[in-house]
């Protein structure tokens, strides 16, 4: 499935990132409420990360009749870039907040921080997303290859979330392979590593055999996401806080 990731209860505010095809769909599936929505984050001019993006703006806007949330997008989502975009309409951004990100420059939505990060994608203002509340950072690198320097990105995350296509060492351009991964993970060290976006001979090679492999050879918890995984953060915070859900 493309539906991205759900992130509720984050000082109170709830985001959906990356809704690509069936986002909105896959929402109810699995009991999730996009009216409920805060801010809906999109990483690039790419279908699969931005293909029920408007659905969920019109969500959050009850129809575009209330100004609320924000959206907030690479240059080249919001603005366009060259032949990429933008892949969000004029009509859907006149009732929200919308914040264009380039990597390092960041965004408050009350005590939520967020910060673009550097990416090497098709795309080339592709972006991934740091995010941080109270003390806690939560990283996303979205699609990118692996590149010296990608770990500073996402240094500090508590959580790290990557895109991973493909098993062990079988690289492809612009995205990361399993071995790549597991050497962003040594360097960044967080709490909780999560693979997903995967690639279906991923998923035809036993994905969990991949983490499993990941969280011994780096002494890092690693899974593989699935569609629906949901996941209570707590246990991976400094310190006590809430946060309700967290959902594929």
């Amino acid at each position: 499935m493309t539906g991205g990731i759900r992130i509720d209860g984050i000082d109170g505010k709830n985001i959906h990132l990356d809704p690509g095809p069936g986002a909105l769909v896959r929402s109810y599936q699995f009991g999730l409420n996009p009216l409920k929505l805060d801010a809906v984050l999109v990483s690039h001019c790419h279908t699969d990360h931005y293909g029920d993006a408007e659905v969920l703006i019109e969500a959050m806007t009850r129809g575009m009749s209330r100004k609320r949330g924000v959206v907030i997008g690479s240059q080249s989502v919001i603005n366009g870039y060259k032949q990429w975009g933008p892949c969000i309409s004029n009509y859907h951004l006149i009732k929200s907040q919308i914040v264009s990100l380039l990597p390092g420059e960041s965004f408050k939505m009350g005590n939520v921080q967020i910060t673009g990060t550097k990416t090497i994608h098709g795309d080339p203002r592709a972006v991934g997303f740091k995010i941080n509340w109270d003390g806690f950072t939560l990283a996303y690198t979205s699609d990118t290859a692996y590149f010296a320097g990608l770990h500073r990105e996402h240094a500090g995350a508590d959580v790290l979330i990557s895109s991973v296509i493909r098993p062990g060492g079988d690289k492809i351009r612009g995205h990361m392979c399993a071995e790549e991964f597991q050497k962003l993970v040594e360097e960044v060290s967080p709490r909780l590593a999560v693979m997903t976006h995967l690639g279906m001979k991923m998923i035809t090679n036993q994905p969990d055999l991949e983490a499993k492999k990941i969280s011994e050879n780096t002494g890092i918890k690693t899974i593989a996401a699935r569609d629906g995984l949901k996941l209570d953060l707590d246990q991976y915070q400094p310190k006590q806080q809430t946060l309700d859900e967290f959902k594929f």
